[in-house]
């Protein structure tokens, strides 16, 4: 039985660049997620799908349409409010991985923690829970904490660092993973599993995914 509320839903939206006819427009008149549900959509390079991702997540705004992310209208947050409930619901997986390449897997792991009052209490109250979680998501994704997981982030290699980003985006349990375009550095046998171990995180999270390819 599906939950009522979905983790996304989009309504008649119309995004573009710029003013004139002629410029990039993104136009979604309905789309959902259920909750726990994993969705990929897929598409050529250029065809809006990172835009559409930063529509969902709050970072750009639609001129027309309303955004609902697990029942919450963005529209009716302010900037500040919506960073906050990003930062509290919302595990992502950026394409260009965006880790602290001065900081070690690790650390790079509980990072969104710093962010999120929600996420720190959901994995655990102190300091060695939030360790725990950190070096159990590294080492589902086939990435030792006691070597690996101790390196500085600039240090590993492509595909590890995709997993660490992965890792960052679990802990905490949010409740909606975005993840843009995350095997687009890996070759076709470690992209399969690497999404074999990103369903299966996803699954054991109870979190909601929606990926672009």
């Amino acid at each position: 039985m599906q939950n009522k509320i979905p983790a996304i839903e989009l309504s008649n939206i119309d995004f573009r660049w710029g003013s004139t006819r002629n410029d990039f427009r993104i136009q979604v008149k309905d789309f959902r997620l259920e909750k726990m549900e994993s969705v990929i959509l897929v598409g050529p390079s250029g065809g809006g799908k990172s835009t559409l991702l930063s529509l969902i997540c709050g970072i750009l705004r639609p001129q027309n349409g309303v955004i609902k992310i697990l029942g919450q209208d963005f529209e009716r947050m302010s900037n500040s409010e919506r960073d906050s409930f990003r930062a509290d619901n919302i595990g992502i997986i950026f394409q260009q991985f965006n880790l602290l390449p001065y900081l070690s897997a690790l650390d790079n792991v509980l990072l969104p923690l710093e962010f999120s009052l929600l996420r720190r209490k959901t994995s655990g109250e102190i300091k060695e829970k939030h360790n725990a979680e950190a070096k159990h998501l590294l080492k589902s994704l086939s990435i030792t904490p006691e070597t690996l997981g101790k390196q500085k982030a600039a240090t590993l290699s492509i595909g590890q660092q995709q997993r660490v980003a992965a890792a960052r985006a679990f802990i905490g349990s949010p409740e909606l993973i975005i993840a843009d375009e995350p095997t687009s550095s890996l070759d076709e046998k470690s992209q399969d599993e690497f999404l074999k171990q990103l369903f299966a995180e996803k699954t054991a999270k109870g979190a909601s995914l929606l990926m672009v390819s």
